[in-house]
């Protein structure tokens, strides 16, 4: 009508048609989609240990359906977002300079190929003044326990038994979800450490 000259107002519209005005701006709902727990759970342990991983690879190491996996990245938000050739967007980060032992450690994940193990996750934990890798723990599973277990080897090889260490120094590790878990964050913490996060996949 408006295209014709005549400029009607909705309320009028609803009188000469004899339906309500809230009719007019009724829109459906959508209920939200349903998960079940008992499938997301696994997911997410594996994500949160592992944040790079894509629905397919969690997929193939849960021994899941693909499609159920990717439902459920979709509905929780999960998906991996990949990054524009040539643009990789780094958070500040300071140089990794370090004059004495005990100074800063650095701690980082990554997947391996171990055969009929197939793809494990190593977590590693080294000096940043001499080099040495002082701990690390391989896990088939992909369990969340993995780089805690590495910063337990870490400091019973260095100072020869688990507690607090004599002098408060920085951990280094980029920002995934396993490094800033309430678990990672609160072991590190018990042992008087402090950490430091830079961009991810480049500890050192």
């Amino acid at each position: 009508m408006e295209e014709d000259g005549f400029k009607v107002s909705i309320s009028k519209l609803c009188r000469w048609f004899g339906v309500p005005r809230r009719t007019f701006y009724y829109r459906t709902v959508k209920a939200p989609p349903k998960l079940q727990e008992r499938l997301v759970e696994p997911v997410k342990a594996m994500i949160e240990e592992n944040p790079s991983f894509g629905y397919r690879t969690v997929a193939g190491l849960l021994g899941m359906n693909r499609n159920t996996v990717q439902r459920i990245f979709q509905i929780k938000g999960w998906q991996v977002r990949k990054r524009a050739v040539g643009f990789r967007p780094r958070i500040q980060a300071l140089p990794s300079v370090a004059q004495a032992p005990n100074e800063r450690w650095a701690t980082d994940l990554c997947r391996i190929w171990a055969g009929k193990d197939k793809w494990c996750t190593l977590a590693v934990v080294i000096d940043c003044y001499s080099r040495e890798l002082l701990g690390w723990q391989l896990s088939r599973s992909a369990r969340a326990k993995t780089p805690e277990a590495a910063l337990e080897h870490a400091l019973i090889a260095r100072f020869g038994t688990l507690g607090r260490v004599p002098q408060p120094f920085l951990l280094r590790s980029d920002n995934g979800l396993v490094f800033t878990s309430r678990s990672y964050t609160s072991l590190v913490r018990s042992y008087g450490l402090q950490q430091e996060f830079i961009t991810p996949h480049s500890p050192e």
